[in-house]
């Protein structure tokens, strides 16, 4: 068998201190979530992030820079993901847009609800994620080539 990482996306966005998180339903437990998920195949990274967005949230994401390139194994299952997280500016949620089945409400929350119940937490990815945009990690948007 062939070891394949599983590429995911994620979306960190901030407006006064407070993070855009989706609550969604994970193995029976209720957690919070950047807005994210895996790369669907012939898509770009950007476009990924935008469409992820967009189903999650009900609003148009305008990326601006790359927070991080992360690699996390899954305690449990050992399988690895890869995630890209970018950064940008949303807008107002678009009238009449069904969000994914999955998600159950979205939050503009403040970084100390995740660091204060680490097990409302998708992954220990979702913190650090934060925790990067917070000490300024910004790359350009041109770090994520198509080749």
């Amino acid at each position: 068998m062939v070891w394949t990482p599983r590429v995911t996306v994620a979306s960190v966005i901030e407006r006064e201190g407070r993070f855009l998180l989706v609550e969604e339903e994970d193995n029976g437990r209720r957690v919070f979530n950047q807005p994210a998920g895996h790369l669907e195949e012939g898509e770009s990274l950007l476009a990924a992030c935008i469409r992820e967005t967009l189903e999650e949230t009900g609003r148009q994401l305008t990326p601006e820079a790359v927070v991080g390139v992360y690699r996390w194994q899954h305690p449990a299952s050992g399988l690895t993901f890869i995630r890209v997280a970018v950064t940008g500016s949303v807008s107002e949620p678009v009238p009449d847009h069904a969000l994914d089945a999955d998600i159950l409400a979205t939050h503009w929350l403040e970084p100390r609800v995740l660091a204060d119940d680490p097990a409302c937490q998708r992954s220990p990815l979702v913190l650090r994620c934060i925790e990067d945009y917070l000490a300024g990690r910004r790359y350009p948007l041109g770090l994520l080539v198509e080749v």
